[in-house]
């Protein structure tokens, strides 16, 4: 079902300063309250979810989970079950502790190996033997700035068993190696009336500057004129980052606060020639092994990549 006015203020104050309200306006016709018939079977599909939570101090956080096909299901197109037992996660995750005290969530299925996407928010309830998502938004996304990669291994049992958790107010030296080597980061963003929302950037490896132990900075490509992450941030500039690290089987979770970067001098083109950045402030950082086995095969590059 669409939505009649699909933007909220900070999404129209993006897409006014950055003059694309009128892209926005033709491509927004794919939001919706509910989940397009067409991706159900695509959501039954998927081995891996991208989840945004908010915690007490109404700051968001995005957390990777792991299933087999089927841990997460449309029970209709306003109803999504997600199976805690199945969904392999990490103790020390704050997505667990979150949902707890505040039930708006942001769910984003992205396939690398095939490029398609679905982003989801609702409210989540917790039940017996499943957490139940109430579809309150729900459109595809476009297939640009993917990296494919295959996933080739998983296994719910780990070789070694699971490492205590890594916290820290600024990130590491080895954890700038880790930003600097990454061409995928999640992030989740929140509008306080409307909802919760994870989405994904991607780039070439060095793509994502750190400026300094406490900073880095993203660029902003062309994308659909939406603005919905940088739209959420112009509201409630509170953000959460995660770099999945594949080959170390590791994951790098920040929360922080955000500052967007308009017109700014990019001699090199690293925006693609938008000229648009966003700042993220570092407050507090959390490493975690990955929950599970996984072997990802690296199949190419973005070709959207600038």
């Amino acid at each position: 079902m669409r939505i009649e006015s699909p933007y909220h203020e900070g999404e129209r104050l993006v897409q006014e300063r950055a003059c694309e309200r009128g892209s926005a306006d033709i491509n927004g016709r794919v939001i919706g309250s509910a989940i397009p018939v067409p991706a159900l079977g695509f959501i039954g599909q998927q081995q891996m979810a991208v989840m945004t939570s908010i915690d007490r101090d109404s700051r968001p956080w995005v957390s990777l989970s792991f299933g087999d096909p089927g841990f997460i299901a449309p029970k209709t197109t306003q109803q999504i079950d997600i199976d805690p037992v199945e969904a392999s996660r990490h103790k020390d995750d704050p997505f667990w502790q979150n949902i707890a005290a505040d039930d708006r969530v942001g769910l984003l299925l992205i396939e690398l190996a095939t490029r398609r996407r679905l982003r989801i928010s609702g409210r989540v309830s917790i039940g017996p033997e499943s957490l139940s998502l109430a579809v309150e938004r729900a459109y595809p996304n476009c297939p640009k700035y993917i990296q494919r990669r295959h996933l080739t291994k998983r296994s719910k049992a780990r070789i070694e068993p699971l490492a205590e958790p890594i916290h820290g107010k600024a990130i590491t030296p080895e954890q700038q190696v880790m930003i600097e080597m990454a061409d995928t980061l999640f992030v989740a963003s929140l509008h306080p009336e409307h909802g919760a929302d994870a989405s994904h950037r991607g780039g070439r490896p060095g793509f994502v500057q750190v400026i300094s132990p406490t900073t880095i900075r993203i660029p902003d490509y062309a994308g659909n004129s939406m603005f919905n992450t940088l739209g959420n941030f112009a509201v409630h500039p509170s953000g959460g980052i995660l770099i999945p690290d594949f080959a170390g089987q590791r994951t790098l979770q920040l929360a922080g606060e955000v500052e967007l970067r308009w017109d700014l001098d990019d001699p090199d083109q690293v925006t693609g020639g938008t000229g648009r950045f966003w700042d993220f402030n570092i407050v507090e950082t959390i490493e975690l092994p990955l929950p599970i086995e996984a072997a990802w095969e690296f199949l190419d590059a973005s070709p959207f990549n600038p």
